[in-house]
């Protein structure tokens, strides 16, 4: 298959992946609790590679082969996002810093995916709004502090990141063509909006 691969396509690629090296290596050094990286961050930075390579794919014409190839990407990006918290747990390195690389890698993912989507034609513009509500929701804490505080993991929030990140996968198949396209995103934002509805409702309540 033919991949109308573009000469920035390599540079776009690195230099996101450069980017997120360097900002994991200042918060690592500053707020992980453990003198090794550990096997779990380990994987999530395979997943940040992968994440990266999907991520450089935007800008470039939109062949079928770029969706393939992104929706193949992202299945195993999801896949391994289970193996780093058993890895962490397995090797008792569970830490906070893991658990919010983990969490902006989720969020990288959807963005790239959602921007994609878009680029493709699956949607309008407004998808990429799916992945902006991660960065919406950080840039709340910078203005209120009731939102700064640290949120437990959930079951719901795990399982509603996993159907935000399907829906955009199906959506951008080559054989999924407006205006299923479009529904599928729309029922994925749907259910992020729910979930960061719940997390900020939540926040509200227990605000001191």
């Amino acid at each position: 298959m033919d991949v109308p691969l573009g000469a920035w396509y390599p540079v776009k690629a690195i230099a996101l992946l450069l980017a997120i090296a360097f900002v994991v290596w200042i918060r690592w050094r500053t707020h992980h609790p453990f003198p090794r990286f550990g096997p779990a961050n380990q994987i999530t930075t395979v997943r940040a590679l992968i994440v990266a390579l999907i991520a450089a794919a935007i800008g470039e014409p939109p062949a079928p082969a770029f969706a393939v190839g992104a929706v193949v990407a992202s299945a195993a990006a999801t896949l391994l996002d289970g193996a780093d918290g058993w890895a962490a747990r397995r090797t008792n390195m569970a830490s906070a810093f893991g658990a919010r690389y983990d969490m902006e890698i989720d969020a990288l993912l959807i963005l790239a995916l959602a921007i994609l989507v878009w680029q493709f034609g699956k949607a309008g513009a407004w998808v990429i709004a799916s992945g902006l509500l991660r960065y919406a929701f950080v840039a709340a804490g910078c203005v209120w502090k009731w939102m700064r505080r640290p949120l437990a993991p959930t079951r719901r929030a795990r399982v509603v990141c996993v159907i935000q990140i399907a829906a955009l996968m199906i959506a951008l198949l080559p054989g999924v063509t407006p205006p299923a396209s479009a529904l599928v995103s729309a029922a994925g934002f749907g259910a992020l909006i729910y979930s960061f509805a719940v997390d900020t409702m939540r926040q509200w309540t227990s605000r001191a």
